[in-house]
């Protein structure tokens, strides 16, 4: 995990990822290339007992990127939300994801679905790639018996998005607050999914996302797919 941080810093350098497609490419590959051991990330794989999922800051990327861990519950999934015009790269370290992937809204002021535009599973190792002018996303963990680890690079970082009703397509403004936390003893309801590896954790900082009650009207963007 550490050499592909120094990767990820020499890589992108004090530009972030930005419009560059070349450096996008560069990333991912650098994520493809990393084999999940979860001696290298558990100590960072925090879980509080009850939630959907915690997003645990791995390396802040001298603010141009940021490298999360997320943990998630079982059976667990994200709201349907864009990035805020940040580049997302998401590699699975454990377990199984499901990706749905959406058009954005046709109309801002007329309430409509969601269209689903497909479903990818996603396996251990495998590589994902999302930006808004590629449309929504939502991310779910299928298993009813087994935790998932994902790690996600952010690029600029971001501390608010959208998030989406799939049946009418309002939006909702979400915060994503971070927090320094440590873990507590068995009876205070923070987690590592390292327990569930065999393997143990230490203190880690997390963010969780929290939507905010304001509807606003859904979003559109003119779309163009990134070939990367």
């Amino acid at each position: 995990m550490n050499d592909l941080i120094s990767s990820l810093n020499a890589v992108m350098g004090d530009e972030g990822l930005g419009d560059n497609l070349q450096t996008v490419r560069k990333v991912k590959q650098l994520m493809q290339s990393y084999t999940s051991h979860s001696q290298d990330w558990s100590h960072h794989a925090v879980y509080h007992e009850g939630t959907r999922y915690t997003r645990n800051l791995v390396d802040d990327g001298n603010g141009k990127y940021n490298l999360l861990i997320l943990v998630w519950g079982e059976n667990q999934s994200s709201p349907i939300h864009d990035h805020a015009g940040s580049h997302c790269m998401m590699k699975l370290l454990a377990g199984e994801l499901d990706e749905d992937l959406f058009a954005w809204p046709k109309h801002e002021t007329e309430e409509s679905g969601l269209k689903l535009k497909r479903t990818a599973p996603l396996k251990t190792n495998s590589v994902a790639y999302m930006h808004d002018n590629i449309g929504l996303h939502r991310i779910g963990n299928p298993s009813t018996k087994h935790k998932a680890v994902s790690l996600h690079l952010y690029s600029p970082p971001y501390n608010m998005c959208k998030t989406f009703n799939e049946n009418t397509g309002a939006s909702a403004e979400s915060s994503c607050s971070a927090e320094r936390l440590t873990r507590l003893n068995s009876t205070g309801g923070n987690s590592s999914i390292a327990a569930h590896l065999h393997t143990h954790s230490i203190t880690a900082i997390s963010a969780r996302c929290q939507q905010q009650q304001q509807q606003q009207p859904a979003s559109s963007i003119t779309s163009f797919q990134l070939s990367i």
